[in-house]
């Protein structure tokens, strides 16, 4: 007798699943933000298989040309490329976006008048790029925003303070493909069945520890930190209130360090320093999303002057210092920023 029936389950809760859940909770709804994350979704499926294939198929060699971000010196993989271009792709033919930022274009995509929808969508197609041939974990990172008239869309419109996005995630492409999303209700993360093709939840609701016991920064750039943050990094490593040091991890791909904060609590530095006195880190497309999720999930964020989200930028690849993560911990150096300040003023 063949027992493969009873063996198959019925239950789990796919993406499609939860999103139609999401959808539902709103009868106002025509289910457009349904379709065009169905089509991120498959955007984040071909990046994987394109991912786990990438030294086969010869993509992790150069393209021959550098990112937009050409001050960073960032190389442009081949797999770069082609992940760009499957996300500008399933975005467009969603028929729900009127325009879209990439990390790899310098400028802003508005999409034809007769393919467009209402939502503006923020994509880094793949974060941690540099790492693609150690095989280190990498990432897809995604914000969406609703524009109020698509039929005359302006860059003006897209350059939204984060606290108005209505959808935020990113996909981890590791030892599996994980992917982790809010629509505004919490946070959850589903993880690539191969053998169903489909995400299937396995991280509900996830809520961030008020505190942690990492820290995760690259102290190579320790030299040119400004105070606040050579003191907080101290204070990981030689408390003084008679608690065990912090453990430092840092990979270098901003998802996978976002996403064990997310997971195990503590807290992600990149701060502005002499060499980069703006930060090094996207606002639109890498700042902006993992906030949102950092404060979905209990979180916080801060930039050295205020909360992440209620930066207002004037640039599509506009960077910020960014420290996210454990409430308890971003306290702690929002304090230490609040004293030189106040040393500042006094001075």
């Amino acid at each position: 007798m063949d027992h493969a029936a009873d063996t198959f389950r019925t239950d789990l809760m796919t993406i499609t699943r939860h999103v139609l859940n999401e959808q539902s909770r709103h009868p106002e709804s025509r289910g457009d933000l349904t379709i065009l994350l169905s089509h991120i979704v498959l955007g984040c499926k071909f990046v994987a298989s394109a991912v786990n294939k990438a030294g086969l198929a010869k993509l992790t060699g150069l393209a021959g040309e550098t990112n937009v971000q050409v001050p960073q010196g960032e190389e442009q993989k081949k797999l770069d490329v082609l992940s760009n271009e499957v996300f500008v792709n399933a975005l467009v033919s969603s028929g729900r976006t009127c325009v879209l930022v990439s990390e790899e274009d310098e400028k802003a995509t508005f999409v034809d008048p007769k393919l467009r929808g209402k939502y503006c969508v923020c994509f880094d197609p793949l974060d941690g790029s540099s790492n693609i041939d150690c095989g280190v974990s990498i990432g897809t990172i995604f914000g969406i925003y609703m524009i109020k008239n698509q039929d005359t869309v302006t860059l003006e419109e897209v350059l939204q303070p984060g606290k108005d996005m209505i959808a935020a995630g990113y996909c981890m492409y590791g030892s599996s493909c994980t992917l982790v999303l809010s629509t505004g209700n919490g946070v959850n993360g589903f993880t690539l069945d191969p053998s169903l093709g489909e995400f299937i939840m396995t991280h509900p609701d996830i809520k961030i520890p008020p505190k942690g016991k990492i820290y995760s920064v690259n102290e190579g750039n320790a030299k040119n930190w400004d105070t606040p943050t050579a003191k907080y990094v101290e204070k990981c490593k030689y408390p003084t209130d008679g608690s065990s040091p912090k453990s430092l991890r840092y990979i270098g791909s901003m998802v996978a360090d976002v996403h064990r904060t997310l997971l195990y609590g503590g807290i992600f530095l990149y701060p502005a320093d002499k060499k980069s006195p703006s930060g090094k880190l996207r606002v639109m497309y890498e700042v902006f999303p993992m906030s949102f999720l950092m404060e979905e999930a209990g979180g916080q964020s801060f930039t050295g002057k205020g909360r992440s989200l209620d930066l207002i930028p004037t640039d599509i690849h506009e960077r910020s210092p960014i420290f996210l993560g454990s409430s308890d911990d971003v306290e702690e150096i929002k304090a230490l920023y609040a004293e030189e300040a106040k040393k500042a003023g006094s001075a």
